[in-house]
């Protein structure tokens, strides 16, 4: 027992020894650490001051440089404002000298204006005293007063007008009574109003009725084929949409969409609706159109009766029963026209066939500003031509919109026939009210100008005819009056065709027997 106290005592000896050796050992290892990172500290905090000493002394050399050149920079922007404006103020003595010697020019020309203003007011006053005694001279040896004299004179000019007035008024009557027949042939051409044809509105576009909305599918086809070589082959658009039992043909060409409706029709009738199927009907319909154009075109020839014409000329004709005017057929309006223009024309005394034939051809070229650009009328006219129409009623067909200037009694005929039928009520898509409206407007646009006294739309809205005041508005006046109702018109309005501006001054004497 004793052994085992004393081995405990040994090992609890050795473990107090151990435990204070460790103690010391860890103390000596951690101050040698510390004074290494002290010496480290030391040095690096050495180090960063040189660093800092050295970019201390760059910083300073730069900022010296850049100094030096900002100095250098200045000197020479004060050097060049300097310059400028030593330049500017060079110019501004040199204009100050210059404006000195106009004053002192300009002081020397007044002192000589003033001087002649001088000489001109005693040469007045001494023409004057002059003139003074002329007259008396003048009374003396007339034995008459200026006033008596003034009276003789205005006697005699009174007798003068009286004579001249006299010879001039019965100069005018026998012009009256020479053009008396004339005039009311053409103030009865103008107002006819006697041929009434009916006519049928035309639009952009043909509706096309289905049996069933199944149908849509089988003229659409797979993926679309049938819908593509149908509008590749006739020029149109087919517009299927929710409409029922019903697709839309859409073109601007009517005769492309005739053929067109023609051919989609057949097609349905048919049942086979492929692409071959779809060309053999376009090309049946081709022919079934081209063949009742020139059925339409030796209709109207037979019709108006005004002989043989060119087979060209024919098949263009009849293709404007496709085509319309705001809302006028034009077939049927040429050949309205070529019967007011017979009417015309025997009024007048002159030849009616050629009138017919020139109101029928007058808008032959709208059936080819589809394919062509330019004014139907110039169209028209290089079309017969073209095709060896007289030469006269190609010139009435090229004048009959004012392209050209007018010249034979055609050219006026064909004009007036056309103006009948386009301003007949009901010929054209316009209602009454829109109508009025527009009458109304008119009138308006024009009153509001100074100067005017009336103002009357006349001819259907086609001309405006403004009276102004005379003792307002001189003949100079009345030419710009005019221009600017124009443009005031062209601005605010929309209309077909053109509106003529008239503007009409006058002055009147009345007097009463009593």
């Amino acid at each position: 027992m004793i052994e085992v106290l004393r081995i405990i005592g040994i090992g609890a000896a050795i473990l107090i020894v151990g435990f204070f050796g460790g103690m010391y050992y860890r103390k000596l290892i951690v101050d040698a650490r510390v004074n290494s990172a002290e010496q480290n500290a030391k040095r690096i905090i050495e180090d960063a001051k040189k660093e800092a000493q050295t970019l201390k002394k760059e910083a300073i050399a730069e900022g010296k440089e850049e100094i030096a050149n900002l100095k250098l920079r200045s000197d020479e922007d004060i050097k060049r404002q300097r310059f400028e404006l030593q330049k500017l103020e060079n110019r501004l003595l040199g204009k100050e000298e210059s404006l000195e010697k106009k004053t002192s020019f300009i002081e020397k020309k007044e002192q000589i204006v003033n001087q002649k203003e001088k000489e001109i007011d005693g040469i007045k006053n001494s023409l004057n005293e002059v003139l003074k005694k002329e007259i008396l001279r003048l009374e003396a040896i007339a034995e008459l007063t200026r006033e008596e004299a003034k009276a003789i004179l205005v006697k005699k000019m009174e007798e003068d007008a009286r004579h001249d007035a006299a010879k001039e008024i019965k100069k005018i009557e026998v012009q009256t009574r020479e053009e008396a027949d004339k005039i009311a042939k053409k103030i009865i051409a103008q107002a006819i109003q006697r041929c009434a044809i009916d006519h049928v509105t035309e639009t952009t576009v043909s509706v096309v009725n289905l049996p069933n909305d199944e149908m849509k599918g089988r003229i659409i086809g797979r993926e679309g084929r049938n819908i593509r070589v149908f509008e590749n082959l006739t020029g149109i658009n087919i517009i299927v949409d929710d409409t029922p039992e019903a697709v839309i043909l859409s073109s601007f060409d009517p005769v492309r969409r005739e053929i067109a409706r023609v051919t989609l029709e057949n097609l349905i009738i048919d049942g086979r609706i492929h692409p071959a199927r779809i060309e053999e009907m376009y090309e049946k319909a081709s022919k079934l159109i081209n063949n009742e154009i020139k059925v339409e075109g030796e209709t109207a020839v037979f019709d108006t009766g005004i002989g043989e014409i060119n087979s060209g000329l024919i098949k263009v004709l009849g293709r404007l029963k496709y085509r319309t005017s705001y809302g006028q057929n034009v077939l049927m309006h040429s050949k309205e026209v070529a019967f007011v223009a017979g009417i015309i024309a025997s009024e007048l005394g002159t030849n009616i066939k050629k009138a017919k034939r020139a109101g029928l051809l007058h808008d032959i070229g709208k059936a080819l500003t589809h394919d062509i650009e330019g004014s139907h009328a110039l169209i028209g006219a290089e079309l017969a031509k073209r095709l060896h129409e007289d030469e006269d009623i190609c010139h009435s067909i090229e004048a009959h919109h004012n392209e050209i200037e007018t010249e034979t009694l055609l050219d006026v005929i064909v004009q007036v026939a056309d103006a009948v039928s386009g301003a007949r009520p009901g010929a054209r898509r316009e209602t009454i009210e829109s109508y009025i409206k527009r009458l109304e407007s008119l009138e308006k646009i024009a009153s509001e100008f100074s100067g005017i006294e009336k103002s009357y739309a006349i001819q259907a809205g086609r001309e405006i005819r403004v009276i102004v005041k005379p003792e307002e508005v001189n003949d100079e006046m009345s030419a710009v009056i005019a221009r600017d109702i124009a443009k005031k018109i062209e601005g605010e309005m929309e209309y077909p065709g053109q509106i003529k501006v008239t503007v009409i001054r006058e002055s009147r004497a009345i007097d009463y027997a009593k």
